[in-house]
């Protein structure tokens, strides 16, 4: 996944902490003693470490190891302010904020928030290592 993103336009890769303490060489890790709330605790922590030129935020999961670069840069791109790639009808991620709605994010994350479909069909699907085949 951070592969992908290093591939992708994006300037800054910052990875949220909770239970477990990280360390990705190159990429900047904040820690979020809040995580037990929920993953828009999680969300919002990462937000608020980002400075305020940053205007958009492309939020991929950590367990979605086949993310393909292409998908984040599309997301980035599209002006709506909350945006979901879509695979063939299917919400799924990355997801892409606008700076507008990151006071809004409640904490069960942004899977509460309206998006804008992205269709990403072409793309190769990130996956979900926590769901069973």
């Amino acid at each position: 996944m951070l592969a992908a993103l290093r591939e992708s336009s994006v300037d800054e890769i910052v990875v949220v902490e909770g239970a477990h303490a990280l360390d990705f060489p190159g990429v900047r890790v904040v820690a979020c003693p809040d995580w037990e709330r929920g993953p828009g605790a999680s969300l919002r922590c990462g937000l608020a470490a980002l400075g305020d030129h940053v205007t958009r935020a492309v939020i991929v999961l950590a367990d979605g190891p086949a993310l393909d670069a292409r998908a984040v840069d599309r997301l980035l791109a599209h002006k709506a302010p909350v945006a979901a790639a879509s695979y063939d009808g299917a919400r799924s991620h990355p997801v892409a904020l606008a700076r507008s709605v990151w006071g809004r994010i409640p904490d069960e994350g942004g899977r509460a928030l309206d998006p804008a479909l992205v269709d990403c069909s072409d793309l190769r699907p990130p996956g979900d290592v926590d769901v069973p085949r």
